[in-house]
Parts: C-alpha cells; sequence; structure tokens
C-alpha cells in the first residue's frame, strides 16, 4: 500500500496539506525568533510593538539616580512635638488627676496617642492637640504654651 492510496479516496499532492482544529498561535507563545518565522509563514498577524515597561517593576525603582541621592545632603526628617507642650500635656493631666488612659479616653484616642505627645515623640496633629487643648483647658499651641484657654466669642 502506498502513501498516496490511504487518503480515504481523494488524492492530495504533496504541496497540499488539510489542517484540522489547528489554532493562530497567542501572541505570549510568540516570544522565539523561531515561533515568529513559523508565524509569519503561516501568515498570522503578529504584533510587534514593545510595550513601556514590559516586564519590570516599575514601582520599587530609585526615582533620583542614586549618585544624586548620594551627593544630597538635606535631611528628611518629621518634626516632633516640642518639649514644652509634652511638659504642659503633662502637667495639665497631673493637675486633673487624670492618669494616661484617662486623657485617651476623654479625648477618643489610645493611651499610645497620649504616651508618645507626652515624651514629646508623636507628629504634631492639630486636631489632637485641640481635642487636648479643650480636655485640659491649657494653651498648646502659639506663644504662650500652658496658659490657661479662654473661650470667648470667635473673632469675625
Amino acid at each position: 500500500m502506498s502513501k498516496h492510496s490511504a487518503n480515504f479516496g481523494g488524492t492530495i499532492g504533496w504541496d497540499e496539506q488539510t489542517v484540522i482544529g489547528k489554532r493562530a498561535p497567542r501572541a505570549g507563545e510568540l516570544k522565539t525568533e523561531s515561533a515568529i518565522a513559523a508565524a509569519q509563514r503561516a501568515g498570522v498577524a503578529i504584533d510587534t510593538s514593545k510595550k513601556y515597561a514590559a516586564g519590570h517593576n516599575k514601582q520599587h525603582e530609585a526615582a533620583k539616580n542614586t549618585a544624586a541621592l548620594d551627593r544630597e545632603t538635606e535631611e528628611l526628617h518629621h518634626n516632633r512635638v516640642n518639649t514644652d507642650v509634652a511638659r504642659a500635656i503633662q502637667q495639665g493631666r497631673i493637675a486633673k488627676e487624670w492618669t494616661q488612659a484617662d486623657l485617651a479616653r476623654n479625648i477618643n484616642e489610645k493611651q499610645q496617642v497620649v504616651n508618645e505627645y507626652e515624651q514629646a515623640k508623636a507628629i504634631p496633629n492639630q486636631q489632637v492637640l485641640s481635642k487636648l487643648e479643650r480636655a485640659l483647658g491649657i494653651k498648646l499651641r502659639g506663644k504662650d504654651v500652658g496658659q490657661p484657654l479662654t473661650t470667648g466669642p470667635k473673632k469675625k
């Protein structure tokens, strides 16, 4: 039996080819040169544009040149609560005979927040300072830190 007689009645030449169920390769599969060349011979549309930052995790790369960062001399740090303010908070709390937990409960903050303010480790937050001022009845912002808080009509 020859190769040509087993084709179920029809004669197919060597140059013809019948492919059933063959799909075109996906873009992700066309990575090697030989795969791209085979797809081009098959007549598949190929997109060869390079995606910007494709395959790179750009979010963790340095925004500046590392040499420029090394030359930079500016110290970057957050301002902390002044020691005068910390001392005024502590004295105001002791004058009212409150614990740090009592003061924290009174201003709806955690005890750790009050502790950080009293140790001058906290980054000043105007809302928290305002709550502390009202609860303790003393000024914590401005020139006269530690003076009694005067509540009068607001100036227009």
